[in-house]
């Protein structure tokens, strides 16, 4: 029956109300869910690879009113409570869990990049140490706060109830999409190292529903791989100043129409 989907707390965000005498979605919402899904997790990461590589803007000018859009949607939907989600903890299982991979799987990364990459090795924090330090500090903040509130938050949240008992096929999408959307970068490692990590970050999220979980995990990672020497493909490798210049030039026809 269309109505019968149930949505298994495990695929619910933490921060979600449960909807009394709720089944699960129609037909119709399920398909104009699986649209949305598909526009917003597979059209929109092409559409800001388009315009940052063909139209050139900086990515954090495109980047970040996309997120904030996201999290907008999602304060705006009365069958989500931020409070509840940011208040939510995790127990010292998962964190153990958390730590253990990282220093197994981390160290085998670095590891790796100090036989293969010698010349990159902790290139960053040794010869541009002020600029290593802002991004230690601004990147939890700034990029992980952001893209978990989109991508664990609010993926969970909005369509948990699509992939009703088959917890694995949410994780596999999820991470899946969370490397789709670094074909920004336009490089093979940086998709399929984040792939990797969101299906890690995916199945936290939907063991835990913990944001708090997936965001020292996330946090983590991102470290790794600004110390290890990994950052440059994590970078977009072009010049945005023609963006700028082109910013400044609708800038200032707006001004002269208005007389300003």
């Amino acid at each position: 029956m269309a109505g019968d989907l149930k949505v298994p707390p495990w695929l619910s965000a933490g921060g979600s109300v449960v909807r009394e005498g709720y089944g699960g979605p129609g037909v119709l919402m399920r398909i104009w869910l699986a649209i949305e899904l598909m526009a917003l997790f597979v059209g929109l990461p092409l559409a800001l690879k388009h315009a940052v590589h063909i139209e050139r803007m900086p990515l954090f000018m495109v980047l970040q009113p996309v997120m904030l859009a996201f999290i907008v949607f999602l304060l705006w939907d009365r069958w989500f409570l931020l409070r509840r989600e940011l208040i939510k903890g995790f127990k010292l299982v998962d964190l153990l869990s958390i730590l253990a991979v990282f220093i197994v799987a981390g160290g085998m990364v670095a590891a790796y990049v100090a036989q293969e990459m010698p010349d990159r090795f902790l290139a960053f924090p040794t010869q541009r140490y002020a600029t290593y330090e802002r991004v230690m500090i601004l990147y939890p903040l700034v990029s992980v706060l952001t893209q978990e509130l989109v991508y664990r938050t609010f993926f969970f949240h909005r369509y948990g109830a699509l992939f009703g008992n088959l917890r694995w096929a949410m994780v596999i999408a999820n991470g899946a999409l969370f490397g789709f959307a670094h074909i920004v970068f336009d490089n093979y490692v940086a998709i399929i190292g984040t792939t990797l990590i969101g299906l890690l970050l995916a199945y936290r999220y939907a063991t835990t529903r913990s944001f708090w979980a997936v965001f020292i995990e996330h946090t983590l990672w991102g470290w790794l791989v600004f110390t290890v020497g990994l950052n440059k493909f994590f970078f977009t490798g072009i010049s945005n100043m023609p963006a700028w210049q082109r910013i400044n030039d609708w800038l200032e026809t707006i001004g002269r129409q208005v007389g300003l």
